[in-house]
């Protein structure tokens, strides 16, 4: 017998499709972040699948993760004082 549901990993490949879908409706300008955000989803929505139940969560899990570490290049110093 199949699935009677959808698995996260499944489900994160939906929304990434939807989010890409999205990006091309952007302005020109503005598609190139629209697909960036597509390709961030899918960068570590596979360590998610084992705590997030929901694919939304796990896709913006796996945003945040990879916008905080550009962060953290950008700003190296800033970081160390909030880890102390």
């Amino acid at each position: 017998m199949g699935r009677s549901f959808e698995s996260v990993r499944m489900g994160v490949n939906r929304i990434s499709d939807r989010w890409a879908r999205s990006a091309r409706a952007l302005k020109r300008e503005d598609q190139k972040y629209g697909e960036r955000l597509v390709e961030l989803a899918k960068m570590h929505a596979s360590e998610a699948f084992v705590a997030c139940d929901d694919p939304l969560e796990a896709a913006f899990f796996s945003v945040l993760v990879e916008i905080l570490k550009r962060q953290d290049q950008l700003e190296p110093e800033k970081m160390t004082d909030v880890d102390s």
